[in-house]
């Protein structure tokens, strides 16, 4: 009696667990929509420049969301499926899937740690190019993407180290946008807040796909002629 009810504890575990990856999954492919498709981002991407330090960190960014959410999907999928049908290919199978995704988040983990602001570096640079260039250029398509820039993240120009601004630069922000708040302010806070974001799901991430977690593909079920047990994890 003791060993059926342990094994129905063990199967109620794995499958709130591989809900919790599910859901994981779906936050992490959502937040990497946002990321590539969300206005902050498209109107930094498609600035026109000739080598945009964002287009490409943005391209690897998406690529690799999307495989990692995938994956964590999957896994899930299997290792309910395998806690229902007590299939240990299933659970292999998701197991494998979860070993993959630890492993890659530990290399991004690794990556924002040994460059935390290579993304609002890359984001700001970009922005700099268009100022530039607007600034140079007033009537051309830059001074357009600028304001399109300006307009999504509610900012405007930003401040001289100097404290003086240039009859170009001033002519940047009048009337109503010259109270809007500095734009590289702007941007570097949302970047921080998305930063946070990421790197909770990323922590998460890890936390359940680790092997030495009670985690779906952590404890495979063993069936045994005439009864059936759960084998733990340690």
């Amino acid at each position: 009696m003791a060993l059926r009810s342990r094994v129905k504890f063990a199967k109620c575990q794995m499958l709130v667990t591989s809900f919790f990856v599910l859901l994981l999954s779906l936050a992490g492919a959502s937040i990497v929509a946002l990321t590539h498709f969300g206005d902050h981002f498209t109107v930094i991407s498609r600035a026109p420049l000739e080598r945009s330090p964002f287009q490409s960190l943005d391209r690897w960014v998406f690529a690799v969301g999307i495989v990692l959410a995938g994956l964590l999907g999957l896994g899930a999928a299997l290792s309910a499926a395998a806690t229902v049908r007590e299939a240990q290919g299933l659970m292999a199978g998701g197991f494998l899937c979860f070993i993959l995704v630890f492993l890659a988040l530990a290399q991004v983990a690794f990556w924002r740690l040994r460059n935390p602001t290579q993304v609002e570096d890359a984001v700001l640079d970009t922005y700099d190019l268009v100022y530039d260039q607007a600034v140079r250029s007033p009537s051309g398509t830059q001074s357009q993407e600028l304001t399109a820039i300006q307009d999504t993240f509610l900012c405007c120009g930003k401040t001289s180290p100097f404290g003086l601004l240039g009859s170009g630069e001033a002519a940047l922000c009048q009337g109503p946008e010259a109270a809007r708040e500095d734009c590289l302010q702007s941007i570097r806070n949302f970047l921080r807040t998305h930063a946070t974001i990421t790197s909770t799901l990323t922590g998460a991430g890890l936390a359940l796909t680790s092997p030495w977690l009670p985690v779906p593909g952590a404890q495979p079920l063993q069936t045994i002629p005439g009864s059936t047990r759960a084998s733990t994890p340690f």
